[in-house]
């Protein structure tokens, strides 16, 4: 649905987006996310149609964005980072003026708004002023404009900002009722985001895509083992050389002692899963085991690991070359 060619956008001697490659599936709801300045809103901008690229293709539903514009626009619905709004009109004779500029048909115009007012919880606000909204509202008109048309693909430049915890659960659920229906790309710096939200990410960091997975894939990869956390009752002088002994584990280390209970920490490398030989090795030498449960890497670790490995490596480069 969305193809990716090696964009690249400069500007003067600044490279914003540097040889940036991906493609998002029909029907995905794919997350971009980085950290404020790496590139993400340039390159939705890229894909929107706003401004060119310096280098690069970009395919939009089978249309070039360059070449082909206006046929891109009309599958497309776009939320930038500021919603364009009016706010000397009300919400409805906005999204009408919306509505007929991408071209809706007039006979379903009416049945277009009412359906776009209740998907992004607007219906009681129609009549009002847009000025007269909060910036939460403001941020759900901004939503309903990108739906008015229906389109075919979705471009959202961080769509929960400004919105309250509420209301950012909310638009999250919304954004999950379009996949399949609608190809989705969600650019964000807020990680709990891609997490709850979509269903692949890529990671871009000074303009370059670090990574390209799923969330779960992501975290997997990265970790290259686990850290197993226990615990037990009774005495563990002898605990660290007894589980030491199994293989696969790579270090343990005990906790202070609270309400008679032990908590132990057990890190393992590679994939293989020890937790049943754990648990049998606490069980056989007589310790009372009351909880046995495995934490996994985060995202944010993930992000962390993965910008850093990255600005590590072009320090290195930057290194070789004076």
């Amino acid at each position: 649905m969305i193809q990716v060619e090696h964009l690249t956008k400069r500007y003067g001697s600044h490279t914003a987006v540097e040889d940036v490659s991906f493609e998002v599936r029909k029907g995905e709801i794919l997350g971009f996310l980085g950290p404020n300045g790496a590139g993400k809103t340039t390159t939705m901008r890229i894909l929107s149609g706003f401004f060119p690229a310096t280098e690069g293709r970009a395919i939009v539903a089978g249309f070039d964005v360059f070449k082909q514009p206006l046929e891109v626009k009309r599958r497309l619905g776009y939320l930038p980072e500021n919603p364009p709004l009016y706010g000397e009109m009300s919400v409805n004779s906005y999204l009408r003026f919306v509505a007929n500029i991408k071209g809706v048909d007039r006979a379903q115009v009416g049945s277009r708004l009412e359906e776009v007012k209740i998907r992004c919880g607007l219906a009681e606000e129609g009549p009002r002023l847009i000025k007269q909204l909060s910036k939460g509202y403001k941020q759900r008109v901004g939503l309903a404009q990108a739906l008015i048309h229906d389109p075919e693909i979705l471009i959202l430049d961080e769509p929960t900002i400004g919105l309250d915890p509420r209301q950012i659960i909310e638009v999250r659920e919304l954004i999950k009722s379009l996949a399949g229906t609608h190809t989705v790309i969600l650019s964000t710096h807020i990680l709990p985001e891609v997490s709850m939200t979509c269903q692949r990410v890529i990671i871009i960091n000074k303009g370059k895509i670090v990574a390209v997975d799923t969330p779960e894939n992501l975290t997997g990869q990265l970790a290259g083992g686990e850290t197993i956390e226990l615990e037990i009752g009774g005495s563990v002088d002898n605990i660290v050389a007894l589980l030491q002994e199994i293989p696969g584990v790579k270090s343990v280390s005990v906790g202070e002692r609270k309400n008679d209970h032990n908590p132990v920490c057990v890190e393992t490398e590679g994939a293989k899963n020890v937790r049943h030989l754990i648990a049998q090795k606490v069980i056989g030498s007589g310790l009372e085991l009351y909880q046995l449960r495995t934490r996994s890497i985060s995202l944010e670790e993930v992000f962390v690991q993965l910008t850093t490995e990255e600005e590590a490596k072009e320090e290195a480069v930057e290194g070789e070359g004076k």
